[in-house]
Protein backbone atom coordinates (compact mmCIF):
# COMPACT_ATOMS: atom_id res chain seq x y z
CA UNK A 1 0.00 0.00 0.00
CA UNK A 2 1.45 3.48 -0.87
CA UNK A 3 2.33 6.01 1.82
CA UNK A 4 0.14 8.71 0.94
CA UNK A 5 -3.19 5.57 1.04
CA UNK A 6 -1.55 4.54 4.73
CA UNK A 7 -1.48 7.87 5.67
CA UNK A 8 -5.00 9.07 4.49
CA UNK A 9 -6.58 5.97 6.18
CA UNK A 10 -4.86 6.50 9.19
CA UNK A 11 -5.34 9.93 9.59
CA UNK A 12 -9.59 9.24 8.88
CA UNK A 13 -9.45 7.01 11.57
CA UNK A 14 -7.40 8.35 14.06
CA UNK A 15 -7.79 12.23 13.68
CA UNK A 16 -10.27 13.32 16.51
CA UNK A 17 -10.54 9.83 17.84
CA UNK A 18 -12.82 10.02 21.01
CA UNK A 19 -13.78 7.56 23.62
CA UNK A 20 -17.35 6.37 24.03
CA UNK A 21 -18.76 3.70 26.57
CA UNK A 22 -21.95 1.19 26.15
CA UNK A 23 -22.08 -1.01 29.12
CA UNK A 24 -24.47 -4.45 29.48
CA UNK A 25 -24.82 -7.48 30.49
CA UNK A 26 -23.89 -11.00 28.15
CA UNK A 27 -23.31 -14.72 29.18
CA UNK A 28 -19.60 -15.33 29.53
CA UNK A 29 -19.97 -17.60 25.90
CA UNK A 30 -21.17 -14.55 24.14
CA UNK A 31 -18.01 -12.34 25.91
CA UNK A 32 -15.77 -15.39 24.93
CA UNK A 33 -16.09 -15.22 21.17
CA UNK A 34 -14.36 -11.95 21.31
CA UNK A 35 -10.48 -12.06 20.42
CA UNK A 36 -7.69 -9.52 20.59
CA UNK A 37 -6.95 -8.96 16.73
CA UNK A 38 -10.38 -9.61 15.73
CA UNK A 39 -12.31 -7.37 13.45
CA UNK A 40 -16.13 -7.55 14.02
CA UNK A 41 -19.22 -6.02 11.93
CA UNK A 42 -22.36 -4.58 13.61
CA UNK A 43 -25.14 -4.52 11.33
CA UNK A 44 -27.53 -2.35 13.13
CA UNK A 45 -27.06 1.29 14.51
CA UNK A 46 -24.55 1.02 17.56
CA UNK A 47 -26.00 3.89 20.45
CA UNK A 48 -22.90 4.77 22.63
CA UNK A 49 -22.46 7.18 25.42
CA UNK A 50 -19.81 10.07 26.05
CA UNK A 51 -20.28 9.74 30.03
CA UNK A 52 -18.29 7.23 31.45
CA UNK A 53 -19.00 6.26 35.03
CA UNK A 54 -18.85 2.71 36.67
CA UNK A 55 -19.77 -0.43 35.05
CA UNK A 56 -24.22 -0.92 35.23
CA UNK A 57 -23.20 -4.44 33.49
CA UNK A 58 -20.43 -6.91 33.65
CA UNK A 59 -19.46 -5.76 30.05
CA UNK A 60 -18.58 -2.55 28.97
CA UNK A 61 -17.94 -1.59 25.26
CA UNK A 62 -14.83 0.88 25.04
CA UNK A 63 -15.49 2.22 21.60
CA UNK A 64 -12.90 4.14 20.10
CA UNK A 65 -14.34 6.12 16.85
CA UNK A 66 -13.88 9.76 14.83
CA UNK A 67 -17.12 8.99 13.30
CA UNK A 68 -20.55 9.08 15.29
CA UNK A 69 -23.14 10.96 15.18
CA UNK A 70 -23.68 13.85 18.40
CA UNK A 71 -27.48 12.88 19.09
CA UNK A 72 -27.87 16.11 21.06
CA UNK A 73 -27.68 18.58 18.19
CA UNK A 74 -30.65 17.39 17.14
CA UNK A 75 -32.46 16.19 20.60
CA UNK A 76 -31.50 18.66 23.51
CA UNK A 77 -32.53 15.57 25.61
CA UNK A 78 -29.44 13.07 24.35
CA UNK A 79 -27.26 15.81 25.50
CA UNK A 80 -27.73 14.13 29.70
CA UNK A 81 -27.01 10.96 28.68
CA UNK A 82 -24.05 12.11 25.89
CA UNK A 83 -26.07 10.08 23.43
CA UNK A 84 -23.54 9.22 20.22
CA UNK A 85 -24.63 6.91 17.01
CA UNK A 86 -22.58 5.25 14.57
CA UNK A 87 -24.18 4.42 11.35
CA UNK A 88 -25.55 0.98 10.52
CA UNK A 89 -22.59 -1.78 9.17
CA UNK A 90 -19.65 -0.42 11.20
CA UNK A 91 -16.84 -1.90 11.36
CA UNK A 92 -14.17 -2.30 14.66
CA UNK A 93 -10.99 -4.19 15.55
CA UNK A 94 -10.67 -5.83 18.83
CA UNK A 95 -7.73 -3.94 20.06
CA UNK A 96 -7.79 -5.38 23.83
CA UNK A 97 -9.86 -7.31 26.01
CA UNK A 98 -9.70 -6.39 30.05
CA UNK A 99 -11.03 -8.52 33.20
CA UNK A 100 -11.43 -7.90 36.31
CA UNK A 101 -13.04 -9.71 38.74
CA UNK A 102 -16.73 -10.41 36.88
CA UNK A 103 -16.25 -6.93 35.10
CA UNK A 104 -14.87 -7.22 31.14
CA UNK A 105 -14.05 -4.40 29.12
CA UNK A 106 -13.60 -4.90 25.27
CA UNK A 107 -12.04 -2.12 23.63
CA UNK A 108 -13.26 -1.41 19.97
CA UNK A 109 -11.20 0.91 17.55
CA UNK A 110 -13.94 1.75 14.99
CA UNK A 111 -12.26 1.70 11.31
CA UNK A 112 -12.74 2.36 8.11
CA UNK A 113 -14.69 -0.67 5.85
CA UNK A 114 -12.01 0.17 2.62
CA UNK A 115 -9.27 -0.25 5.66
CA UNK A 116 -10.51 -3.98 7.13
CA UNK A 117 -7.51 -6.05 5.41
CA UNK A 118 -5.09 -3.07 7.35
CA UNK A 119 -6.32 -3.14 10.80
CA UNK A 120 -6.17 -7.08 10.36
CA UNK A 121 -2.54 -7.94 8.76
CA UNK A 122 -1.04 -5.15 10.85
CA UNK A 123 -0.43 -3.17 14.14
CA UNK A 124 0.85 0.25 15.02
CA UNK A 125 2.22 2.46 17.46
CA UNK A 126 -0.85 4.68 17.62
CA UNK A 127 -3.25 1.33 18.61
CA UNK A 128 -0.61 0.48 21.24
CA UNK A 129 -0.80 4.12 22.99
CA UNK A 130 -5.00 4.07 23.08
CA UNK A 131 -4.83 0.63 24.62
CA UNK A 132 -2.82 1.75 27.34
CA UNK A 133 -4.74 4.65 27.87
CA UNK A 134 -7.87 2.12 27.40
CA UNK A 135 -6.11 0.06 30.60
CA UNK A 136 -5.74 2.71 32.61
CA UNK A 137 -9.25 4.24 32.10
CA UNK A 138 -10.98 0.61 33.08
CA UNK A 139 -8.94 0.48 36.23
CA UNK A 140 -10.16 3.88 37.33
CA UNK A 141 -13.73 3.63 36.47
CA UNK A 142 -14.79 0.30 37.72
CA UNK A 143 -15.50 1.60 41.31
CA UNK A 144 -16.89 4.02 40.44
CA UNK A 145 -20.87 5.20 40.99
CA UNK A 146 -23.38 4.22 38.44
CA UNK A 147 -24.50 7.34 35.64
CA UNK A 148 -28.05 7.49 36.65
CA UNK A 149 -29.16 9.21 33.66
CA UNK A 150 -27.66 5.55 32.35
CA UNK A 151 -29.61 3.76 34.02
CA UNK A 152 -33.29 3.64 32.90
CA UNK A 153 -35.04 0.81 30.56
CA UNK A 154 -35.19 2.93 27.73
CA UNK A 155 -30.95 3.50 27.89
CA UNK A 156 -30.50 0.19 28.88
CA UNK A 157 -33.24 -1.75 26.12
CA UNK A 158 -30.96 0.53 23.28
CA UNK A 159 -27.65 -0.93 24.39
CA UNK A 160 -28.59 -4.35 25.49
CA UNK A 161 -27.42 -6.58 22.60
CA UNK A 162 -24.31 -7.40 21.60
CA UNK A 163 -22.23 -5.75 18.91
CA UNK A 164 -20.65 -7.53 16.27
CA UNK A 165 -23.17 -11.20 16.73
CA UNK A 166 -26.68 -12.14 17.23
CA UNK A 167 -28.33 -13.10 20.47
CA UNK A 168 -26.94 -16.58 19.77
CA UNK A 169 -23.64 -15.82 19.26
CA UNK A 170 -23.45 -16.40 15.43
CA UNK A 171 -20.69 -13.55 14.39
CA UNK A 172 -22.05 -11.07 11.64
CA UNK A 173 -18.49 -11.55 9.48
CA UNK A 174 -16.51 -13.79 9.54
CA UNK A 175 -12.37 -11.80 10.19
CA UNK A 176 -11.21 -15.11 8.96
CA UNK A 177 -12.00 -15.07 4.96
CA UNK A 178 -9.63 -11.97 4.90
CA UNK A 179 -6.44 -12.62 3.09
CA UNK A 180 -3.87 -13.48 5.69
CA UNK A 181 -0.84 -11.67 5.05
CA UNK A 182 2.63 -11.27 7.15
CA UNK A 183 1.99 -9.37 9.91
CA UNK A 184 3.14 -6.09 9.66
CA UNK A 185 4.19 -3.53 12.50
CA UNK A 186 3.31 0.49 11.28
CA UNK A 187 4.97 3.22 13.56
CA UNK A 188 3.66 6.44 12.81
CA UNK A 189 6.01 9.25 13.74
CA UNK A 190 3.76 11.86 16.23
CA UNK A 191 6.76 13.89 16.54
CA UNK A 192 6.49 14.87 13.09
CA UNK A 193 2.71 15.32 13.32
CA UNK A 194 1.83 12.76 10.73
CA UNK A 195 -2.09 11.98 12.11
CA UNK A 196 -2.41 15.83 13.00
CA UNK A 197 -6.35 18.08 12.32
CA UNK A 198 -6.58 21.32 12.86
CA UNK A 199 -3.21 21.35 14.29
CA UNK A 200 -4.95 19.57 17.27
CA UNK A 201 -3.47 15.92 18.35
CA UNK A 202 -4.72 13.17 16.82
CA UNK A 203 -6.03 11.65 19.73
CA UNK A 204 -8.67 13.72 22.13
CA UNK A 205 -10.46 11.22 25.06
CA UNK A 206 -13.62 12.43 26.75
Amino acid sequence: MKSTRLRTIYHETFSGLKLFYRDTNLSENLISNYKIGQIIQEKGFTDMSSIGGGLSGNLRYLIASSQPKDLSKFNPGSAKIGHFLLDSIAYFKVLDIQKIDNKTQVFLLNIPDISISLFKNSSSNLEEEIIEKAQKRFREKIDLPLIPELQTEEWKERTKLPLGMDENGLLFFDDSKIKTESPKRIDVDITKKVIEINKKPWWKFW
